[in-house]
């Protein structure tokens, strides 16, 4: 069975330090459909999620992270 698990990256206007990232990254863990929350340190205005379209979409995706107060876009990969 073929599991169909976009990613979308979600790129971020502000720079925002490590403990910030690591705070929507816990928001975006709320989402059941969030498999995946994947950021680096060195490109603080990159997150990548995985998701299962079936139970989220990218749309909910972004509105956790703007929620967070800060501005986003979704790119897909």
């Amino acid at each position: 069975m073929k599991i169909d698990l976009p990613d979308v990256l979600v790129h971020l206007d502000e720079t925002l330090d490590h403990d910030h990232l690591a705070a929507i990254e816990t928001n975006l863990r709320q989402d059941p459909g969030v498999v995946s929350v994947a950021f680096h340190d060195e490109r603080p205005h990159m997150m990548v999620v995985a998701y299962d379209p079936q139970a989220t979409t990218e749309g909910a995706i972004l509105e956790r992270v703007t929620a967070e107060g800060v501005h986003a876009e979704l790119a897909g990969l």
